[in-house]
């Protein structure tokens, strides 16, 4: 069962349990998580590999068509182990900020959704 520490919705922060320990989130919400991490990062910008996330070279500043980056986002969210299929929802384009929803199943044919 994958887990990865739940981050607060809004600011994008760790959030503590009950107890105040550091949260963590579990199947399937994990994987939502994790896909919506995958789309706010920038390609290059994990130094361990580079070619993870997306390439908003192609994005910013260029408004490109909505599919291409709905296409675009579902691809990084496909790279998040376990998640077999993506949908993405875009809310929001405004100035330098895109938001929206990312949809995952999982290989145990659960599902989930994150913002990002």
């Amino acid at each position: 069962m994958a887990q990865t520490l739940l981050l607060d919705t809004v600011t994008w922060d760790l959030v503590t349990d009950v107890f105040g320990n550091i949260a963590v989130a579990s199947e399937p919400y994990s994987q939502a998580q994790d896909a919506a991490s995958a789309i706010r990062t920038f390609q290059g910008e994990c130094y361990y590999n580079t070619s993870l996330g997306v390439n908003y070279s192609q994005i910013i500043g260029k408004l490109p068509p909505i599919a291409l980056m709905k296409q675009s986002f579902a691809q990084a969210a496909l790279t998040v182990p376990g998640v077999v299929s993506a949908v993405v929802f875009i809310s929001s384009v405004t100035e330098r900020v895109v938001s929206g929803q990312v949809q995952i199943s999982n290989s145990n044919g659960r599902s989930s959704a994150a913002s990002f």
